[in-house]
């Protein structure tokens, strides 16, 4: 369907805001991404379980509407920080899925020449300036980017990825605080799954929803739900032309869910199989996308199916890149890790 269609469509039928925004060209792309991320966390899964990756990995299988709703209103060279779960984040804001895999596999063609693994990929290029193993350790680097952007006037919006658990280290309030004062350019991005590891945001969190912490520090705090794209991108939407047009910042809270554990080592006993399931089978964020698309007429079921098949090719690609690449010297153990000195 093309653009002048769908807006046509939007007028009499009061489409949600994605479906008003975005033609049909950039929905179906939405789509395939939200699939890449799924595909590619689910191969790397795979991968680890046959031995190919060492070490652990933290999965963000049931949020890729989060990850893409936030990034598509950014432009290139706007930048984000992410998290230990971060890949989703990385293929949203354009990274290639081979080196990813790559990455993974501890190979030189990789991100981080196979130096950073799950946790720390990177791609400055694409203005990723990288995943964090440290709770909350992204929001105050945001920051300096962000301070940065506004110093150089370079236009940039800078979006910090963060979970639950990180709302009550103190870099979060810092941060916020610090970038309110400035009114720096900045997005902070909570993606609320309900778990920080194995405690509850129940147990760990004094407010209700964490963007009631906003109002602490005189910037807008809005709630999404962040398995539906249309909501993501909504408040992505205007929390970005609020930092782009100099207002200051933003606190997004997307409430959503992990379907694996917190780690690979995760048993996953502290949550109930049932609830689970019923985010599994009620609320997946593809699920619901799919039969948004269908509804409004952008997508059939062939449609899908061949978007399905086309990211099944590319990941099938891509692991196989990672396998046939070569593997670190010994004799190059320090290189890309410290800086050289002039």
């Amino acid at each position: 369907m093309a653009r002048k269609a769908v807006m046509e469509k939007a007028v009499s039928t009061n489409l949600p805001f994605a479906y008003r925004h975005y033609d049909a060209g950039q929905l179906k792309e939405v789509l395939r991404k939200m699939y890449l991320i799924r595909r590619f966390e689910e191969g790397a899964e795979d991968c680890y379980m046959r031995g190919l990756i060492h070490g652990t990995m933290h999965l963000s299988i049931g949020q890729e509407a989060s990850a893409m709703g936030i990034c598509m209103p950014l432009a290139e060279d706007d930048q984000i920080t992410s998290t230990h779960r971060g890949h989703g984040h990385c293929i949203a804001k354009g990274a290639e899925v081979g080196k990813m895999f790559a990455e993974f596999f501890g190979k030189t063609t990789g991100y981080c020449k196979g130096r950073g693994g799950s946790m720390h990929i990177a791609d400055v290029a694409k203005g990723n300036l990288g995943a964090n193993g440290i709770v909350a350790g992204g929001i105050p680097i945001a920051v300096g980017a962000a301070l940065s952007a506004k110093r150089l006037k370079t236009g940039k919006v800078v979006v910090s990825f963060f979970g639950d658990g990180a709302n009550n280290e103190g870099a979060f309030h810092e941060a916020l605080n610090m970038a309110s004062i400035w009114k720096l350019p900045v997005v902070f991005v909570c993606e609320n799954n309900g778990y920080g590891m194995s405690t509850s945001t129940d147990r760990s969190t004094a407010v209700r929803n964490i963007a009631d912490r906003a109002a602490a520090y005189a910037m807008p705090g809005i709630i999404v739900n962040g398995n539906i794209f249309s909501d993501v991108a909504e408040a992505s939407h205007a929390a970005v032309e609020r930092a782009r047009a100099g207002e200051g910042p933003t606190l997004i809270e997307s409430k959503t869910y992990r379907y694996r554990g917190h780690s690979k080592s995760d048993r996953n006993r502290y949550r109930t199989k049932e609830e689970i399931e019923d985010w599994m089978s009620n609320r997946d964020p593809i699920a619901l996308f799919e039969a948004e698309l269908k509804e409004f007429g952008i997508i059939d079921g062939e449609g899908i199916e061949a978007v399905r098949e086309v990211v099944r090719q590319e990941i099938a690609e891509a692991i196989e890149f990672a396998k046939a690449s070569p593997s670190p010297d010994i004799r190059d153990l320090q290189d890309y890790v410290y800086t050289e000195l002039a």
